[in-house]
């Protein structure tokens, strides 16, 4: 959604910046940060105004106000991106684009911020911690340990993305000091931009206080789940709370409760083997589950692979939408398979008449991340509507060091990961 401007390190310091009387980043015109009350990180009020529900701009920023009819449908754009994943490579960038002041991660997702802003609500995955108490890492040096500048939240958030999953193996990479260093730093950006952060928890009530925003009229609940945190736990003293794909009745009543507080349930899922197509088993097996406890649409992350999607129908023979993965959104891998993602692009419909909520128009924008040479220079992501056949053949990952196992890359493999992956009745190519 488009309603933030957020300029490089002084944002970093946490100045809430006049919005009226600075001229907007890459875009047409200026927006105020909403002013929602944002209890625990929740979220509540959504729309490029800060005012509830209204669904219309606010008076004086060039819309006239609409009335419309009182049995009228309440429609919600949504889109969402995988894996936020900040390697070493992706953070030098930021850091070559800042010309040796900081990190400027803008211009690495300046081409996909037409959708991001397009939506009324855009989740992302954020797969790497932010403590500024511990060094800058991202997997450097072969250790596969995160963690992030402070400036790529700022960035992202700039960006028009208004939830933010954090449930990933990464969480514990600098222990439960850092995890909870990020977890504070993420809620104060709630409370300062209306933004919506779930996934790891202060404490058990933290967790249990399910996340929900209204936008446009409609109330859409949040939950975020992690199959695993690559074989950390979190310490026995400690009130961090992470919900995990095995706590199969603490899933299911948190669904059902969030079904009762909310027209629609999205489930964020953390699951999957790395660097595979193929859908296992299990992850159906739990989609079922949670499409007939209530989830409405659940948006999967982890395998670094774009993956299948497909209807799952209800005995009442409703239905709800997975995305099994997204892959990654940014990332500086090397394996071809590795750079191409997805962007669910779909509606969320409350009929006016019955209030029930559907989803429609549901589809999957293929992106690419995009660097020049073996060096990564240049990193940004294309949706795939501004791909082109000589930029695919220029891609610098046949050259970068360490290589990976899948090194060919051309408009040719561009294209075969798509249709072998996103079903031909949900791609969205053009958009």
């Amino acid at each position: 959604m488009k309603r933030r401007l957020i300029r490089g390190r002084a944002a970093a310091l946490a100045v809430l910046i006049t919005l009226a009387v600075m001229p907007a980043f890459g875009c047409g015109k200026i927006e105020r940060i909403g002013t929602a009350d944002m209890t625990g990180g929740s979220g509540t009020s959504v729309n490029g105004s800060g005012q509830e529900g209204s669904g219309t701009e606010a008076p004086g920023e060039g819309s006239e106000e609409t009335t419309l009819p009182e049995n009228a449908d309440k429609i919600v754009h949504l889109t969402a991106a995988g894996d936020n994943l900040i390697h070493y490579s992706v953070y030098k960038n930021a850091e070559n684009y800042a010309g040796g002041n900081g990190y400027n991660f803008a211009p690495l997702y300046e081409n996909v911020r037409y959708i991001v802003e397009g939506a009324d609500v855009a989740v992302l995955n954020q797969e790497t911690i932010i403590s500024q108490s511990n060094e800058i890492r991202g997997a450097n040096g072969g250790a596969l340990l995160f963690n992030s500048p402070p400036e790529v939240a700022y960035a992202v958030i700039d960006l028009g993305f208004d939830v933010f999953t954090m449930a990933n193996n990464h969480l514990l990479d600098y222990g439960a000091d850092a995890l909870e260093e990020s977890i504070n730093f993420w809620n104060g950006l709630a409370d300062q931009y209306d933004i919506t952060v779930l996934g790891a928890y202060l404490s058990e009530a933290d967790a249990n206080n399910i996340r929900v925003r209204e936008v446009n009229g409609v109330k859409i609940a949040f939950l975020a789940y992690a199959e695993h945190i690559n074989g950390f736990e979190i310490p026995y003293d400690s009130s961090l709370r992470v919900i995990l794909n095995s706590e199969e009745d603490v899933i299911e009543r948190q669904i059902k409760e969030a079904k009762e507080l909310a027209d629609v349930v999205v489930v964020s899922a953390h699951w999957g083997v790395e660097d595979t197509h193929e859908v296992s088993q299990d992850r159906i097996d739990l989609a079922t589950k949670m499409v007939n406890w209530g989830a409405d649409l659940i948006l999967g992350c982890h395998t670094h692979t774009a993956e299948t999607m497909e209807w799952i129908y209800r005995d009442d023979g409703t239905r709800g939408f997975v995305y099994y993965s997204m892959g990654n959104f940014i990332c500086a891998q090397t394996d071809n398979f590795n750079v191409v993602g997805e962007m669910p692009d779909l509606d969320i419909v409350v009929d006016g008449e019955t209030g029930e909520a559907r989803l429609e128009n549901v589809g999957c924008i293929p992106t690419i991340v995009h660097y020049d040479d073996g060096s990564f220079s240049n990193m940004r992501i294309y949706p795939y509507s501004m791909y082109t056949p000589e930029l695919a053949n220029s891609h610098g990952l046949p050259y970068a060091i360490p290589q990976g196992t899948y090194t060919t890359f051309n408009w040719d493999v561009v294209n075969s990961i798509i249709e072998e992956n996103i079903p031909e009745e949900f791609r969205r190519l053009d958009k």
